[in-house]
């Protein structure tokens, strides 16, 4: 499985994109940021943005696409640009038909770290070992887009089981 993880925003945008299956040893495949200035027009930047991923989608052609959930946070201006670039990131892959999966920073944190609650600092060591890097990425938006690719694959069997079971338990309701 190889999944493109996605840590929007309009300043830098971290993209990663990591290879393999739960269970076994991951490879990271390449990492980066989509960076706009910050002094530019909005619209502007989020056709950068969209850019930037389009790029990373031709070039690695992921079967997946996993982005942040975007949380509320108490500064309004930065969870909207936030929901702007996860917007255009979500576009970009529905538009090539490509699934997209939305994970919460502590769902994230969780599933790499093993604590929901873990830091910045605690992601970017477990990402590296995790991928046999000789330094965590920088900066932390790369190295978050890494994570949210890892919890995607980590996450994803389990996800496709449980909607498995739901389905097949509410078509049984359908037939009795």
């Amino acid at each position: 499985m190889r999944v493109l993880g996605v840590d929007p925003g309009l300043t830098r945008c971290g993209v990663g994109v990591v290879e393999g299956v739960a269970g076994r040893p991951l490879t990271m495949i390449g990492v980066g940021v989509v960076r706009t200035p910050s002094d530019a027009d909005l619209g502007h930047r989020l056709v950068a943005v969209e850019q930037g991923i389009e790029q990373w989608l031709d070039e690695h052609r992921p079967e997946f696409v996993a982005v942040e959930r975007v949380f509320s946070q108490h500064n309004v201006r930065t969870v909207m640009g936030t929901a702007q670039a996860s917007a255009v990131a979500m576009l970009c892959a529905a538009r090539r038909g490509i699934p997209v999966a939305l994970h919460t920073p502590s769902e994230v944190k969780a599933a790499v770290t093993g604590s929901g609650r873990a830091d910045k600092a605690q992601v970017g060591a477990m990402v590296t070992r995790l991928l046999r890097l000789s330094a965590p990425p920088k900066p932390a938006d790369a190295a978050d887009a890494l994570a949210l690719a890892i919890c995607h694959i980590w996450r994803a069997p389990a996800q496709a089981r449980l909607q498995q079971a739901v389905a097949l338990h509410t078509s049984k309701g359908r037939t009795a």
